[in-house]
């Protein structure tokens, strides 16, 4: 009985998964307010029913929606970070160049980090999450310098991390020259900054 449960929930999980995704290509290609649940079923090869069951309404699909997109963005932030191990400007590097992109081709990313307000209806999910992630983020880039400079005071690194994810969120609202150029002096700056804080003694 327990494993049958088991492998129901998975299944559900599964389910709720490709339902949200489905309804992610659905919205970058033709925008959320263009999707349609029948269009999200028949991506899927299940009945609009089906996806009515699982998230009630179309609000509540755009909820699921704007709650994995956030997810999404903080995991891969965390992953280009800290792949490149010891090398900082790497990391740094990988990471901006990450969020510009997405940002300049996914319009949920650039959404949700610049509060940007449309007349799409799936905004508002996502810009009430602004806050939240920018939060998320730059908790993420506190724990990238952490490791490279554990010699950093918490009120420094704090300070550091947020002025790193703010001027790369300014970068998105307002591009100056290519991704690639901008990720290359982005990555400079950053770098700079993680190796003068680790250079300074520790201020109490």
């Amino acid at each position: 009985m327990e494993t049958s449960k088991r492998y129901r929930d998975v299944a559900r999980r599964h389910l709720r998964d490709a339902i949200v995704d489905a309804a992610r290509e659905l919205t970058i290609a033709h925008g959320w307010d263009n999707v349609r649940m029948a269009e999200v079923a028949a991506v899927v090869g299940i009945s609009r029913q089906t996806v009515y069951n699982e998230f009630a309404s179309k609000a509540g699909l755009a909820e699921a929606l704007a709650r994995r997109e956030v997810e999404r963005f903080v995991a891969d932030v965390r992953a280009c970070l800290f792949t490149h191990g010891d090398d900082v400007r790497a990391g740094a590097y990988a990471a901006i160049l990450r969020v510009l992109r997405e940002a300049a081709g996914n319009p949920l990313i650039k959404a949700i980090l610049t509060s940007a307000r449309e007349a799409d209806p799936l905004l508002p999910f996502l810009t009430t999450r602004a806050e939240i992630v920018l939060i998320a983020a730059t908790a993420v880039v506190q724990d990238w310098a952490r490791a490279h400079a554990p010699e950093i005071s918490d009120d420094d690194l704090r300070f550091g991390a947020e002025s790193i994810v703010r001027l790369v969120v300014s970068h998105i609202v307002l591009p100056t020259a290519a991704v690639e150029h901008t990720a290359e002096r982005l990555a400079d700056f950053a770098t700079l900054l993680v190796t003068t804080y680790s250079a300074t003694p520790a201020r109490r």
